[in-house]
């Protein structure tokens, strides 16, 4: 069993040490949203897990077009770590904008363009691992992953530039925009941006672990390869 890097034990007390922090300032420390009340507290763990979600989904796409110029399955385990960390967070982040829009909205979920592209890119990504379940050898896996994480990757700009092409309801909280603008309040922003910072490091620190997992799966899957031959 390998043993846990000294920099991974303290990015592991660092993450919910981090978290722990966000949540007090999402619940206590940043004021009441004058119109939707408390339920707009969810928003800022919805953008910081949205904001780690498509950053990791860019991220596998740019480590699929390494391996495939490297052949290196070191890539091919950073693809996967970021595609399986960021289909989670971007499951969270569906969710959360489900709690969030059912008093905003009156309904848990509309047909909207941003909900549905970010719909779209959860279930492409959910796709990649059951179809990659189903080839055996390792190279083939390993270049079909690498090509379906490239061609995926457009999902994620297209999801976050959306609400900044069409009319929305959802609104605009960075930039500009056809949507309706988010106000925020000072505190509102330390919360928020306190959130991408948190939830940056929770990514990095599980994208770590991720890897190292996939290491040892690379040698298990190896020796099964030594013992069938």
């Amino acid at each position: 069993m390998q043993t846990k890097p000294l920099t991974l034990k303290i990015l592991d007390v660092a993450s919910i040490i981090v978290l722990a922090i966000s949540t007090y300032l999402a619940l206590v420390f940043a004021p009441t949203e004058a119109v939707m009340g408390d339920v707009q507290r969810v928003f800022y763990f919805h953008i910081g897990t949205a904001w780690v979600g498509l950053v990791g989904f860019v991220l596998a796409a740019g480590t699929g077009i390494a391996y495939l110029v490297t052949k290196d399955m070191k890539w091919d385990r950073l693809e996967v770590a970021a595609v399986e960390v960021s289909t989670v967070f971007f499951f969270i982040t569906i969710v959360l904008g489900s709690i969030w829009a059912r008093p905003a909205w009156n309904t848990w979920w509309t047909w909207d363009p941003r909900l549905t592209t970010a719909a779209v890119t959860e279930l492409i990504y959910i796709a990649f691992f059951m179809l990659r379940q189903g080839i055996e050898d390792p190279e083939r896996r390993a270049r079909f992953g690498a090509v379906y994480a490239l061609l995926g990757g457009l999902s994620a700009p297209i999801t976050f530039m959306v609400i900044r092409l069409f009319r929305t309801i959802h609104p605009i909280v960075v930039g500009s925009g056809q949507g309706e603008k988010l106000p925020l309040t000072s505190d509102m922003r330390v919360a928020f941006f306190f959130a991408l910072f948190a939830f940056t490091v929770i990514f990095i620190d599980l994208m770590w672990h991720r890897i190292r997992l996939g290491s040892l799966e690379e040698k298990v899957e190896q020796l099964k390869l030594n013992v069938s031959m």
